[in-house]
């Protein structure tokens, strides 16, 4: 079935991410995620040159013109090695707020973009709001010609390392049954490594999704200037929702690159472990494991290949991509699950990736809309709210 999908360019694209990856970001991985370290800047530049951060940008601006298909198709290459890396291509791929720009904006801005050097992260979830985005408390004011925003923020990955925020932020009340309005989106530039003036925040603590860190946002009295908002006052929540075929497409990618890796692996290991005289890969539950293990991926790559497919095309597909994010993700738990469980003892350490795909795959069921949400969406669809 994949040949259907795959053009020579496409198989091109996708053995030039395979190398990559097995070259120089599995590597990194391996050292530097048991250690918690960050992605190296190192490696950021070698994925600038190879065009990874502006697959989805106008060639116009300096990207490659591509589409979601090739996008996840590098992605599942790069989350085979390690989760953040396939996750920060991101931060300029697809995150919401640059679109609203003006043309003379973005043509100033898209071009760093593009080429990696200006990334982005979203603070849009608080403690108390996350898939119920109407829920937001932060709030922000009017104050002349400023915009001054006061509230907490919650798993905003990357804040230190961006070099500006998109904060979603109450402007004001919503009216009577409809929470998703009043809520405006602001852009905040600011030093890469800092966190900008009137805001503080500390990394959260997580047991996985190493090679950046994820932060808690406090903003005191943060001002921003009036042209900071990012369209029209009043409609962030569609800022926020736009695009979620595309996020859902790139996090079921970055599932099945996860659970690839758990795959791989476990046919390497299987082949060399032996016990009781034997490779454990001769035994016939280690055989029935990987048989399993590799029809799940394939399955959800193909959905995957399917939604992408229909993005592309312009398709309406919202309840495809919430299919195959939710089937992709179950999958990758599942199929990481038994990649540890093939490597034993072995693979409860951090001396083999399994335990790393294990963690990683795990998230992926709670962001971009959890497993929970995505049943919500499919049984609505299909059966009515």
């Amino acid at each position: 079935m994949t040949a259907s999908y795959m053009t020579e360019e496409r198989r091109m694209i996708q053995a030039q991410a395979r190398e990559f990856t097995l070259r120089e970001v599995l590597p990194v991985a391996n050292k530097l995620d048991p250690e918690k370290g960050d992605i190296p800047m190192a490696l950021r530049e070698k994925m600038a040159a190879m065009g990874y951060f502006g697959i989805l940008i106008d060639e116009e601006y300096g990207g490659l013109g591509l589409g979601v298909f090739e996008y996840c198709l590098v992605t599942e290459e790069l989350a085979r090695g390690w989760m953040s890396v396939a996750s920060i291509i991101a931060r300029a791929n697809n995150l919401p707020g640059i679109e609203r720009l003006s043309k003379e904006r973005q043509r100033e801005i898209m071009p760093k973009v593009a080429r990696g050097e200006w990334l982005g992260a979203f603070a849009m979830s608080e403690p108390n709001a996350g898939s119920d985005i109407s829920n937001i408390s932060c709030r922000a004011r009017r104050d002349g010609d400023s915009w001054v925003i006061h509230g907490n923020k919650y798993w905003c990955t990357f804040a230190d390392g961006a070099d500006y925020l998109v904060v979603l932020a109450r402007t004001s009340p919503p009216p009577p049954g409809k929470k998703h309005k009043g809520l405006s989106a602001f852009m905040i530039p600011k030093k890469r490594g800092e966190l900008p003036p009137g805001i503080h925040g500390a990394p959260i603590p997580k047991i996985g999704y190493y090679g950046w860190k994820t932060w808690e946002l406090a903003f005191d009295e943060c001002r921003v200037p009036a042209d900071a908002m990012l369209g029209d006052e009043g409609e962030g929540f569609y800022l926020a929702t736009q695009g979620l075929e595309k996020a859902r497409a790139h996090t079921a990618a970055r599932a099945i690159g996860l659970a690839r890796g758990a795959l791989e692996d476990s046919i390497a290991y299987a082949n060399t472990r032996e016990q009781f005289g034997s490779a454990i890969g001769k035994f016939q539950a280690i055989r029935f494991k990987i048989a399993q293990m590799a029809t799940e991926v394939e399955a959800a790559r193909q959905l995957n290949y399917f939604v992408c497919t229909q993005i592309d095309s312009g398709g309406r597909c919202d309840l495809e991509a919430s299919m195959t994010k939710l089937f992709a993700t179950e999958m990758a738990e599942r199929v990481t699950s038994e990649g540890l469980q093939i490597h034993g003892g072995a693979g409860y350490t951090t001396l083999h990736a399994a335990e790393r795909y294990w963690r990683d795959a795990r998230l992926t069921k709670i962001f971009e809309g959890t497993s929970e949400i995505q049943l919500k969406i499919i049984s609505d669809r299909l059966l009515g709210k």
